[in-house]
């Protein structure tokens, strides 16, 4: 088989197109193989040897399945240089940070556009797709006050709220991107399609989902999941008393990130699920931009008073490429405890470890009780 692609990705999709083997596991077998292509290449043997690795894997990994992935992952490969796709597993250095933290990452994002899925501010708004005009008025009212931070709005490109925030970072100039519970070859709903095209101008479109696959309606909270990992804070605009919005103000809350809801009359129906996030203090009041700018510290007021430190800044140059994933996931989290600090990074603990304590003799981290660490 030939194939113009770089190998190392061509094994790496193809890991991930194998039925019933998931993030977690992909990252059990990662660290047992090294990389992609040399767990392809392991025995059935040593497949039996990892821990978590059952029976039905090694036969998924070593039967009929095998050819199967291998094909899918060279056409996926083709089709996504066609169409100017990028492909980003989990260990490359441009998949997004903020990501990279949660310990559900998705193995593999398939993304098409022009923004940078890093960029210091991101926001994801969310809401109910039973959208009412107060809702619509709200989310245009909420993107308005982004303006001059200028941060990647994040959703879903659903009706109601989620196309209404789309639209509104368009008009607004901002950047906007679409999570998508399909393939990125299938827009859903359709009738969004002329929002999504101008997107990938202005934003973009990101999915975990493989080329072709269908709107599944199990394929919306995993889709729920990369928009509260991949955002700083969430917005809920409108949301019912149970929906989809709700579960990614639960998630983003189980993330350890920032959720805001906008309050709504108390007789709407459609505004029962904001109001009872705040009543159980699950979710800050969101009234005005200065809100969410003291909750996600964007306040630039605060810079100019001092009591807000400035996020230090490094040199990679400065550091080992490990030592610099470490600087990566303190910068994020700005406390972490050792052993997450393993998980988070995919180092050894013994490591982990010791590259801490190198940096904390360089004066670059700090030891707190309990194993936990911080930047200096």
């Amino acid at each position: 088989m030939s194939i113009s692609t770089d190998e190392l990705l061509f094994h790496e999709v193809a890991l991930t197109l194998f039925p019933g083997i998931g993030p977690q596991l992909t990252r059990q077998l990662m660290s047992y193989g090294g990389s992609a292509k040399n767990v392809l290449m392991l025995p059935p043997g040593k497949l039996r040897k990892i821990p978590g690795v059952g029976p039905t894997t090694v036969a998924t990994l070593t039967g009929a399945e095998r050819g199967l992935a291998l094909k899918k992952a060279e056409d996926s490969l083709r089709k996504a240089e066609k169409d100017g796709v990028q492909l980003l597993f989990y260990t490359s250095k441009t998949y997004p940070r903020r990501l990279k933290l949660i310990p559900d990452a998705p193995t593999l994002l398939y993304y098409q556009g022009t923004a940078d899925l890093n960029q210091d501010k991101t926001l994801a708004i969310v809401g109910t797709r039973q959208a009412t005009d107060y809702g619509r008025d709200q989310t245009e009212r909420l993107v308005q006050g982004l303006v001059a931070h200028r941060p990647l709005v994040v959703s879903g490109l659903a009706y109601g709220i989620d196309i209404a925030a789309h639209r509104a970072a368009l008009q607004e100039g901002l950047e906007t991107v679409g999570v998508m519970a399909t393939g990125l070859d299938v827009i859903y709903p359709h009738a969004h399609r002329k929002t999504a095209e101008k997107m990938l101008t202005q934003g973009g479109l990101l999915t975990e989902f493989a080329f072709g696959t269908p709107p599944d309606r199990y394929n919306f909270p995993m889709r729920n999941r990369i928009i509260a990992g991949l955002s700083d804070g969430t917005v809920v605009v409108e949301a019912a008393k149970k929906g989809g919005a709700l579960i990614t103000a639960e998630i983003a809350l189980g993330y350890d990130r920032d959720v805001l809801a906008i309050p709504g009359n108390l007789g709407s129906l459609a505004s029962e699920g904001c109001n009872n996030l705040i009543k159980a203090n699950k979710a800050a009041l969101y009234g005005e931009p200065a809100d969410l700018e003291q909750l996600l510290n964007w306040d630039a007021a605060l810079h100019q008073s001092g009591k807000f430190r400035p996020t230090p800044t490094y040199d990679p140059a400065d550091f080992t490429a490990e030592e610099f994933l470490l600087l990566e996931v303190l910068l994020a989290s700005k406390e972490e405890q050792m052993d997450n600090l393993s998980w988070k990074t995919q180092l050894p603990v013994n490591k982990v470890a010791t590259l801490l304590l190198g940096l904390e003799f360089r004066g670059v981290v700090k030891a707190l009780p309990g194993k936990k660490f911080v930047l200096v």
